[in-house]
């Protein structure tokens, strides 16, 4: 039994945004990454004022913003991913879910 037969006359629609934002994905994958990691190690120079423990709790909450900052960019890509997937497998051809005939399709009842 052959589970994915394609529709007569079926056509695939051309590749559109959802092409190009999933092609970019890896690329904001990567920046979202390492922007964030390259700011919690920059802000360990820069946070100078306070003692040495308002120091460390200052650097430590700049650090948990930025790795919040982190997931929120992981989860914001994943999201766009899955969509734009759905909409590129949408717009492939359109398969037969069920060929089976149906007895009363055009009598119902009978």
């Amino acid at each position: 039994m052959n589970w994915l037969q394609k529709l007569p006359g079926s056509q695939r629609t051309p590749y559109g945004f959802e092409w190009v934002l999933l092609c970019a994905m890896p690329k904001v994958l990567a920046v979202g990454t390492l922007l964030p990691a390259l700011a919690a190690w920059v802000a360990r120079y820069f946070l100078m004022a306070g003692s040495a423990a308002e120091l460390a709790r200052h650097v430590q909450l700049f650090d948990y913003v930025m790795l919040g900052l982190v997931i929120f960019i992981w989860t914001l890509v994943l999201t766009i991913s899955i969509g734009c997937i759905i909409v590129w497998l949408m717009k492939g051809p359109a398969y037969v879910a069920d060929g089976f005939e149906v007895s009363h399709s055009d009598a119902p009842g009978h």
